[in-house]
C-alpha cells in the first residue's frame, strides 16, 4: 500500500500546501486501485500533481469541515462536465448529512444534488473499496467525525481525522504500521477540549499503541510545525516525521 500525502495545512490552506488530502494505492495485478481520505479546500489541483484524478475510485471523509471536504465541488464538476464525457458515479464516504451538505456548498437543490456522479453512503461499520477493507471509528470533534482505518496487502493505516485524545484515538493507533495523526495543537497553550490533538498526544498515543511509525499532520500555518515534532518525539521513540505535501510512504 503507498500513501501519498496531496495537502497536509491544517484547517486552511497554508502558503505551502493544500488543506487535507491523502491518496492511498494499492496494486493488484495491472489494476491500481486509489482512494482518497479527505479532499479539503485546494486539494483538487494538487492531486493533478500524481494522477488523474478521474482515475480516483472512492473518496472517503472524516467529518463535514470545509477543509476536509469542500473540493468536492470542483470534483463533481470535473466529473460531469469533463470533454470525454460524464464519468462514472463513484463511491463517496461520510458521516450522515454528506450528500446535502455538499449540494449546498454548491448551491445545488438536494435533489438530484450530486447523486448523479457520487454514490453517496454512510459510515455504519466496516466495508471494502477493491482491496482495501476499512473501519470507520467514531472520534472526539464537534460533529459528527470518524478515523479510519485502512488495510491492504497485510498492512494497516491509521488515520485520525479531527479528534481529541480518547478511546477513538487509541482505536486507530493500535498495532498500525502507519499512523497518520493530526496535531493542530500545541502543549503549552491552554486549548479547548473535546477538539484537536497535540504532538505529545499523538505520540503518546502511537507509544503506548504499539504504532510502527508515525507522521504528524494538520498543522494549522501560524504554528511552527518543529513544535508539533518535539513533542511527540519527547514520548515515541519510533520513525516520527512531519507530512509535506508529495511526500510518499510504501506501507
Amino acid at each position: 500500500m503507498r500513501l501519498t500525502v496531496v495537502g497536509c495545512s491544517g484547517s486552511y490552506p497554508g502558503p505551502d500546501s493544500s488543506a487535507s488530502c491523502y491518496l492511498l494505492e494499492h496494486e493488484v495485478g495491472e489494476r491500481t486501485w486509489r482512494i482518497l481520505l479527505e479532499l479539503g479546500n485546494g486539494a483538487l489541483g494538487q492531486l493533478h500533481r500524481y494522477i488523474d484524478p478521474l482515475t480516483v475510485d472512492a473518496v472517503l471523509f472524516s467529518h463535514l469541515h470545509a477543509d476536509h471536504c469542500l473540493d468536492l465541488c470542483g470534483y463533481y464538476v470535473m466529473r460531469r462536465y469533463h470533454p470525454t464525457g460524464a464519468q462514472p458515479r463513484i463511491p463517496v464516504w461520510g458521516p450522515p448529512g454528506t450528500a446535502d451538505r455538499l449540494a449546498l456548498a454548491y448551491d445545488l437543490p438536494p435533489d438530484p444534488g450530486m447523486h448523479e456522479e457520487f454514490d453517496f453512503r454512510v459510515y455504519d461499520g466496516p466495508f471494502e473499496i477493491g482491496p482495501f477493507a476499512i473501519t470507520p471509528v467514531p472520534v472526539d470533534h464537534p460533529v459528527d467525525a470518524f478515523g479510519l482505518r485502512v488495510s491492504a496487502g497485510g498492512r494497516t493505516v491509521g488515520y485520525t481525522g479531527d479528534t481529541g485524545p480518547g478511546d477513538g484515538l487509541d482505536a486507530l493507533a493500535a498495532d498500525v504500521d502507519l499512523l497518520l495523526a493530526e496535531a493542530s495543537f500545541r502543549s503549552q497553550d491552554t486549548n479547548p477540549p473535546h477538539l484537536h490533538l497535540t504532538g505529545t498526544d499523538c505520540g503518546d498515543a502511537a507509544a503506548r499503541a504499539g504504532s510502527r511509525r508515525l507522521v504528524l499532520t494538520h498543522i494549522p500555518p501560524w504554528f511552527d510545525k518543529q513544535t508539533a515534532l518535539d513533542e511527540a518525539g519527547a514520548v515515541y521513540d519510533g520513525p516520527l516525521e512531519l507530512a509535506v505535501p508529495g511526500a510518499v510512504y510504501e506501507v
